[in-house]
């Protein structure tokens, strides 16, 4: 099995923002990062994967299984890291495996109590006696001991310091390198992306804008640089969105137009400023 994850023309309708027909592939061994501004639809489509909501139209496969008709087999596969903890504040850790293992007939004790280890988590601490961070690992922990190969994560940094964060981007890079793991995580810290993903799938206001390689996605872009005078009708006419300044301005500019605008100052785009001009619909804004 290559895809762990295979979702296709997957819809969902709301009454105020539509999901449409979005299709994406997570091979297996590798980490897929889910972007897009706030309100886009990455929670809803994590959602209906973890079929947490009923769909309109389309269909998702994990491991090979549809994840309805398939839904217990699927789950058994799957750790979900949300970006808030599932557990009751009042449960001690050890409480926490004897609520969890029951439910995986391959958990292992051992690897458990690793991990807290690894982790540096007490076993008799409260939940709510837990950090962010740590209550994160915990969760993680978790999907360790009963061997998840796919592990789902929403917002998973969002709230962490940068230590926390860079140990959880370590985590989660030791944990597909046997190549038989895959991660998705939405996240809308760039730079976590550009250490971690490998894969990008980036959904604008419920459309799926791109996905596909993360270098294949920032090569796709250039920013352009120039002062007003040098702002020309065929620069507006090709960007993709434009910011300007009282002494300049910049643009996202498609690589294949590069070549028109060799004269000004053209630099690499990042992720983040993708994002940002792309979420802007082609408008100029100041």
């Amino acid at each position: 099995m290559n895809n762990y994850l295979e979702v296709t023309n997957l819809s969902k309708s709301f009454n105020s923002f539509q999901l449409h027909n979005i299709s994406f592939t997570l091979p297996k061994g590798y980490i897929m990062g889910l972007i897009g501004p706030n309100g886009s639809g990455k929670t809803t489509t994590i959602k209906l994967i973890l079929n947490m909501l009923a769909r309109n139209g389309g269909e998702i496969k994990i491991m090979g299984l549809d994840n309805i008709s398939d839904e217990q087999k699927v789950k058994s596969e799957l750790g979900v890291v949300f970006d808030t903890n599932y557990f009751s504040d009042d449960w001690k850790v050890s409480q926490v495996e004897k609520a969890i293992s029951v439910f995986y007939t391959n958990w292992s004790s051992k690897i458990f109590a690793d991990m807290l280890k690894k982790f540096h988590i007490a076993p008799d601490k409260k939940v709510k006696e837990l950090s962010k961070g740590m209550q994160m690992k915990l969760m993680i922990a978790c999907a360790f001991s009963y061997d998840a190969k796919l592990l789902i994560l929403d917002e998973p940094t969002s709230g962490l310091d940068p230590v926390s964060r860079d140990e959880l981007l370590k985590i989660l890079s030791e944990y597909i390198e046997d190549g038989e793991h895959s991660v998705l995580f939405s996240t809308h810290i760039t730079g976590d992306l550009e250490r971690a993903a490998d894969y990008i799938t980036y959904i604008s206001y419920g459309e799926l804008f791109f996905s596909g390689s993360k270098d294949e996605f920032i090569d796709m872009f250039r920013i352009v640089k120039g002062g007003n005078d040098e702002l020309s009708a065929n620069l507006s006419n090709k960007a993709v969105g434009i910011r300007t300044f009282p002494t300049g301005f910049e643009a996202l500019v498609k690589t294949e137009h590069i070549g028109e605008f060799s004269d000004l100052s053209i630099e690499p785009a990042t992720i983040d400023e993708i994002i940002v001009f792309t979420s802007k619909r082609g408008e100029d804004y100041e």
